[in-house]
């Protein structure tokens, strides 16, 4: 048997032992100890193999959407900032709530799932309500809970309300968060959805996390993902500037030629930090939750470290942007947003 023929044959092994049957994997939610987000008890299936090459050709695109038009303009002239949307899900007043308190401040926010609910406005809806408020959407899109149909139809929603970016994900398996009683789809993975969304004519972004098992692949997965078509790579939390670094600099080894966008935490208040310590292998740098939550003004605190470490991030080599990644404790979202403008104000947001 050739080496090609082996390497197919351990892929698709795995590929039937993933709960979300990636044929790209792994995913963002291996644990740091290499077992599987959905069954701690088994390891992930991708975890002790390199990186599948992507099959699918050179990514290409009939025509560019307008918002993915506007936000590569904007790209070639500056370093963006992109806010995580902290708006409530379903309910479409806290979104104009949020967007109103971002407007100015930030280039673009970054509408994904919410943290505590799987039950949310369809994508290319919740974009509608975000640009309607003057704002830029970037879009999460995931697998779990659309089959490629679906996807289809979400991505030319999308394409149509003039997203600045559709941020491709595999997503979370249905046996973790609120609805543990859906059926998961994952007809298609992050890669393949990559691809899908780059002939759709969208700039396509993805995530990678450089400190998530098997490290020594991230950067080689990460180039895989561009291939299909990722143009972007928002780098979860690893634990500071230096870590940014190292990551990019093996992706470039590599070939990467993507821009990358680090998450930098925003923490405001106890709230605020417990949703940010139930991120998936979170990282953060040494001390930087409680140095801020042992303040006595414990938003001026957070505030202050997050511009800081933003102006870290900015100044890496290949980062081309910043996320301002987090979100709020419930009740507070708006209020945690106009934080969150203020830290975007500083960093060079909309300016």
């Amino acid at each position: 048997m050739s080496d090609v023929a082996v390497r197919e044959s351990v892929w698709a092994a795995a590929t039937a032992q993933c709960p979300k049957h990636m044929e790209y994997g792994p995913c963002g939610g291996v644990g740091f100890d290499g077992s599987c987000e959905v069954d701690a008890a088994l390891p992930c299936a991708f975890a002790a193999s390199a990186p599948r090459e992507w099959r699918g050709g050179e990514a290409s695109a009939a025509r560019e959407s307008a918002g993915a038009v506007a936000m590569r303009a904007l790209l070639a002239t500056r370093a963006v900032v992109v806010a995580d949307f902290p708006a409530r899900a379903l309910d479409a007043r806290s979104i104009a709530e949020c967007a109103e308190a971002l407007r100015g401040s930030v280039d673009a926010v970054l509408a994904g799932d919410h943290g505590s609910a799987r039950v949310q406005f369809s994508p290319t809806y919740r974009a509608h309500l975000i640009a309607r408020e003057g704002i830029a959407p970037m879009i999460g899109l995931n697998c779990r809970d659309r089959n490629r149909v679906a996807l289809e139809g979400e991505l030319a929603g999308l394409a149509d309300v003039g997203v600045a970016a559709v941020h491709c994900i595999t997503g979370d398996h249905t046996q973790t968060g609120s609805r543990p009683d859906a059926q998961p789809v994952f007809d298609l993975d992050s890669t393949e959805l990559a691809a899908l969304a780059r002939a759709t004519g969208h700039l396509v972004t993805v995530a990678e996390a450089p400190t998530t098992p098997p490290v020594a692949h991230r950067p080689a997965r990460l180039v895989q993902k561009e291939r299909a078509g990722a143009e972007l790579c928002f780098v979860n939390h690893c634990g500071g500037a230096e870590p940014v670094r190292r990551f990019i600099a093996a992706a470039r080894a590599l070939g990467s030629r993507a821009g990358f966008v680090p998450c930098l935490p925003i923490v405001l208040d106890e709230g605020s930090a417990a949703l940010l310590r139930s991120f998936t292998t979170l990282a953060l740098p040494p001390g930087y939750v409680d140095g801020i939550l042992s303040q006595r003004d414990v938003r001026s605190a957070g505030i202050a470290a997050a511009v800081a470490l933003g102006r870290e991030l900015l100044a890496v080599d290949g980062v081309v942007g910043v996320d301002l990644s987090g979100g709020a404790a419930p009740g507070e979202e708006c209020a945690y947003a106009g934080a969150v403008a203020e830290i975007g104000r500083e960093l060079g947001g909309a300016r």
